[in-house]
């Protein structure tokens, strides 16, 4: 007599039954080795979580199919799957991230980051790789889209731009927020997020081949990233954020991290994830409060933000007293307080300080020995409080200015031209410390091709570097090498 079997041991006797070609388990790799997790590969491609955990742990075999397919298979897999694709998407992903961290829209330059990469990655492996070619189709440009959610409005096809009516329009709805909640300039803040290579030498101190570290080393090491803001007033700075790629680096053995002059945090590729800035708002409240009770201010407060993608929406019902705005998109670069000439006196002040110290351990001989030591001994713990220290000499008038487009009836009388003087003047100290050093090449243009390469685009090479790290996992040292020129 034949057994009837329910509905749900037909359905699994189905999917036990299901053939899965070879393209689709070469897809779960692709997501794997892209660093997706396993239920979101297997919601992609309609598989269970088991199925892709399987195709996974059999890579080894299922790559080797893919070499003995035959030759019509075999020539549409090796283009899909070829060692040089795979690394140009991981890295491609990675740069995306990079560009959302920085609130950039993902634009048709992606076309060309990932020509570039391929370019790249293709000479440096050699062998039969050179004969590979990249069209970057609308096919593959459509399928990496969707891989990896780029989906979406103004995401795909459209050049980053600033959205001029945003621009003219939002100050005075700001203004009425703040007319209509009665804030004062010292209660509304601000704060942005800025990269920082914290020891990367200039163009003009040139080292010897043998001294520099492989390519990738300086952006997994010597990256990192700095939350920064304070009040309107300019009379009132937040204590920095820090995110450092890792957590435990040797030069802060011993020393105990809420002691330090700021918050650490670490993540591997020293990004501001949402999580972060969710736990920074929880830390940001108590200060704020004691700061209005010390100056007899009602306890609330105006936090101001852009619209990155990694800013929680939640923020607001974190806390009773503070209100949290967004600016429109596509305006941050020239709406931004933060971003207007306080970071850049930041980095100038922090550079100085670098200076500072290579002229007081190196001396004013200029050998290259004195200066190799002093790079080879300055560690993320000296740049933590070059940082502490850099960030308290901005000047309150520097920080009321940058209001200037977006609030302009909080500032104080000539903070603006005081602002761009003091500018200028860290910079032309600099040059002047790196001729005492030695470097009488050294000019102002110098120090300002510095200061913004500072805030540019990852490089392909950094771009290889944040990867492999990510790829080992490492919890490693920091590197004892020095860096290399300024590129």
């Amino acid at each position: 007599m034949k057994r009837l079997l329910s509905a749900g041991q037909r359905r699994s006797i189905k999917r036990d039954r299901k053939a899965i070609n070879l393209q689709v388990k070469l897809e779960v790799l692709w997501g794997f080795e892209a660093g997706e997790k396993l239920s979101r590969i297997g919601r992609t491609l309609g598989l269970s979580t088991s199925t892709v955990a399987t195709i996974r742990d059999n890579k080894d075999k299922i790559r080797a199919s893919s070499q003995a397919a035959t030759p019509q298979a075999a020539t549409k897999l090796m283009c899909s799957c070829s060692l040089v694709m795979e690394n140009m998407e991981r890295l491609l992903s990675v740069w995306i991230e990079d560009q959302n961290q920085r609130n950039v829209p993902v634009s048709v330059v992606l076309i060309q980051k990932a020509r570039s990469l391929f370019q790249e990655l293709k000479q440096a492996q050699g062998g039969g790789a050179e004969s590979e070619t990249f069209g970057a189709s609308h096919g593959w440009f459509a399928r990496f889209k969707e891989w990896h959610g780029l989906a979406t409005p103004g995401a795909s096809g459209e050049a980053a731009h600033v959205d001029a009516e945003a621009m003219r329009r939002y100050p005075a709805l700001l203004w009425r927020v703040i007319l209509e909640g009665g804030y004062t300039a010292q209660q509304v803040f601000n704060v942005d997020e800025t990269r920082l290579f914290w020891r990367w030498l200039p163009d003009w101190m040139v080292l010897s081949p043998a001294e520099k570290p492989a390519p990738g080393l300086r952006a997994a090491r010597d990256l990192l990233t700095l939350l920064l803001g304070g009040n309107a007033a300019g009379d009132f700075k937040l204590k920095p954020l820090l995110v450092y790629p890792l957590e435990n680096p040797r030069a802060l053995r011993g020393f105990s991290k809420p002691n330090l002059p700021m918050l650490w945090r670490s993540h591997k590729k020293a990004w501001v994830t949402m999580g972060l800035f969710q736990e920074w708002f929880v830390y940001f409240c108590p200060p704020v409060e004691r700061y209005c009770a010390q100056h007899g201010l009602r306890h609330k407060a105006l936090l101001i933000l852009d619209s990155a993608p990694g800013r929680p929406a939640n923020l607001d019902d974190l806390s009773d007293h503070v209100r949290v705005e967004y600016l429109p998109k596509n305006t941050t670069a020239l709406l931004q307080p933060v971003t207007q000439d306080v970071v850049a006196a930041f980095k100038a002040c922090y550079l100085r300080r670098l200076f500072r110290l290579l002229t007081a351990r190196a001396g004013s001989a200029g050998e290259q020995s004195a200066v190799l030591d002093f790079w080879r001994d300055y560690s993320i713990l000296d740049a933590v409080y070059n940082i502490s220290e850099s960030w308290e000499e901005v000047s309150s008038a520097v920080l009321n200015g940058g209001w200037r487009k977006l609030w302009p009836e909080c500032l104080q009388h000539d903070a603006g031209s005081r602002q761009v003087e003091t500018l200028s003047q860290i910079r032309r100290h600099v040059v002047a410390l790196a001729h005492r050093v030695g470097f009488s090449e050294a000019v102002e243009v110098d120090v300002v091709e510095l200061l913004q390469s500072q805030g540019a685009d990852l490089s392909n090479e950094e771009l290889v570097g944040l990867e492999q790290e990510r790829a080992a996992g490492e919890e490693g040292e920091d590197s004892l090498a020095p860096p290399p020129p300024a590129s």
